[in-house]
């Protein structure tokens, strides 16, 4: 496959050094939107960056793009998120960060900003209560068992 965050196009190229690259999107959900991604190796998923390929792009890749956006072009606020998986939207196999510029009155709708992109048209016609129903964890149970494996990650199993 012709990946096009490892061949991008020169004219879509912002920046680029060891650790990040800095890309326009090629289907810009508003205007500066851009993608911050690995530059020197394909890589699918997050589990496959090393530690210091990871805080490159958060710390590097996404603050000097908002820093950038907001110099250049002054939004109101920001979308960042990234699609891990093609269960979460991902369309190109390469991991990649979007970082969104939004100005206010840019849509009808702003509230929930990336919470949004979960919501299909009959979760947008729920009500809040409903939403936070259908959504929320299945009882102590399932919260229990996400604090067990998250203090397990972190080596202090109790």
């Amino acid at each position: 496959m012709d990946c096009p965050f490892c061949s991008p196009k020169r004219e879509n190229l912002l920046y680029e050094d060891k650790l990040i690259r800095i890309i326009l999107d090629g289907y810009p959900a508003n205007r500066g939107h851009v993608l911050v991604i690995p530059p020197r190796r394909h890589v699918e998923t997050w589990e496959e960056l090393d530690e210091k390929e990871k805080t490159a792009l958060i710390r590097g890749g996404v603050d000097l793009s908002m820093k950038t956006l907001k110099k250049a072009m002054n939004p109101d606020g920001f979308n960042v998120g990234i699609n891990l998986g093609e269960a979460a939207g991902q369309t190109v196999p390469h991991i990649h960060i979007h970082v969104i510029p939004r100005w206010k009155g840019d849509c009808n709708r702003p509230r929930g900003g990336v919470r949004k992109a979960v919501l299909d048209i009959e979760d947008e016609n729920l009500t809040m209560k409903e939403r936070w129903k259908k959504n929320r964890l299945g009882g102590r149970e399932e919260v229990e068992s996400l604090r067990k494996a998250l203090l397990s990650l972190l080596g202090e199993d109790s």
